[in-house]
């Protein structure tokens, strides 16, 4: 159980409410918490109350507080239904949650007329897998040791070994589901596939899109891709024809016109990874959409070491110079499959670039955040990425 404390003086609130303006003061509080501490009375009281709420949020992760990985200004406090504090968090707040496989902060502040008390207490998520995962992780032997040591270097300072070990069970449910969901989706009606599959963020690809300069889409092998992808683009016929996916060929040479044809009936374009920046960059000119699977090492021929989960990596480097040579926002694209067994496609937010400075700068810090974007994606649902690959390959 973490349990995080915080204690703060009034008068110190007070001071720092005469100092700043509103603009200033929202390097320490969300707006919505402004909003609140200027309803009625007591403003330094309830925004006091909130800075010691912050403050114990963070010391629930002294390490990654201590790394910069998040400050007191990642949590804020909402009011629930019911007039309770309730935590909200920022996306670098959420993947910190994420990887030490944290439900929610239960948190209860109070004040006197001097000081105000918060304390936060973190609620563990349980993880579970289906028996089946369990006995698949039992029996399958081949490159678990891969699955193992990727989990142990991504949550090995955050979780306990039989978490983690639950993490690769359920992992390897996934992919059984995987390939049962992808058989048994051929069979189902529109009607069914429309209630099967859904899209999130819809409204974030159609802002990019508004630019006229085309998407370029940063995803990788999340969720079901096989289902998500075919029946959340079928559901929407504007989009029809405008998708287009940068994939290797597989051998042999029949397999691969199989996987072609089959992208191209459900209205998917295939650009082949060699010689493909002409196509690339006149599809983007077109208003279309470029699908970039990202989640794999670039090799050392084609790829730039940037941080991904706190491990040098192999990253592609071509992503961030197309974004720069086109101007095509770039936006973090992910599957996954729900509780219920149904299935979603996200698209987050556009990515905030750096496009100022040398070229090799640009390029080095807008792969960084790239990195850190599938990170984000990952820790959402670990389980249902692919561990068994050596993303980290290649880099001493």
């Amino acid at each position: 159980m973490r349990c995080g404390i915080d204690s703060v003086e009034i008068s110190r609130i007070e001071k720092l409410i005469a100092d700043h303006d509103r603009e200033g003061l929202l390097r320490f509080f969300s707006a919505d918490e402004l909003d609140y501490a200027d309803t009625g009375q007591n403003k330094a009281e309830k925004l006091a109350a909130r800075f010691a709420a912050k403050e114990a949020c963070a010391k629930l992760f002294p390490r990654e507080t201590a790394l910069g990985h998040i400050e007191p200004v990642d949590f804020h406090v909402i009011r629930g239904g019911h007039g309770d504090p309730q935590v909200g968090t920022s996306e670098r707040a959420e993947a910190v949650l994420n990887q030490h496989q944290i439900k929610e902060i239960g948190l209860s502040i109070t004040h006197t007329d001097k000081s105000a008390t918060a304390i936060a207490v973190a609620q563990p998520q349980p993880i579970e897998s289906p028996w089946y995962g369990k006995l698949a992780y039992r029996i399958i032997k081949k490159r678990q040791h891969v699955v193992l040591e990727n989990l142990n270097r991504v949550f090995g300072k955050s979780l306990a070994p039989d978490q983690i070990r639950a993490i690769a069970e359920g992992f390897y449910a996934h992919f059984i589901r995987f390939f049962v969901e992808a058989f048994l989706f051929n069979f189902k009606t529109q009607a069914q596939k429309e209630k099967y599959v859904r899209i999130e963020g819809n409204d974030n690809l159609m802002a990019a899109l508004e630019k006229g300069k085309g998407a370029l889409l940063l995803t990788g092998h999340f969720g079901n891709w096989e289902v998500a992808t075919v029946g959340a683009i079928g559901n929407h016929s504007d989009y029809f024809g405008r998708f287009h996916f940068i994939r290797r060929p597989v051998k042999p040479p029949f397999i691969n016109k199989l996987v072609v044809r089959r992208f191209e009936k459900n209205g998917f374009g295939v650009i082949e990874k060699i010689d493909s920046v002409d196509r690339i960059v006149s599809l983007l000119e077109q208003n279309n959409i470029v699908v970039v699977p990202y989640d794999q090492g670039g090799g050392k021929k084609f790829g730039i070491e940037a941080e991904f989960f706190g491990h040098k990596a192999l990253s592609f480097k071509s992503l961030s110079i197309l974004a720069r040579t086109t101007g095509a926002p770039v936006l973090p694209t992910s599957c996954w499959r729900e509780k219920d067994g149904t299935h979603a496609l996200g698209f987050d937010k556009e990515i905030e670039l750096l496009d100022e400075g040398p070229t090799r700068k640009i390029v080095a810090e807008n792969t960084k955040r790239f990195n850190q974007a599938l990170e984000r994606i990952i820790l959402r649902h670990p389980e249902q990425w692919i561990w068994m690959h050596k993303r980290w390959k290649g880099v001493s």
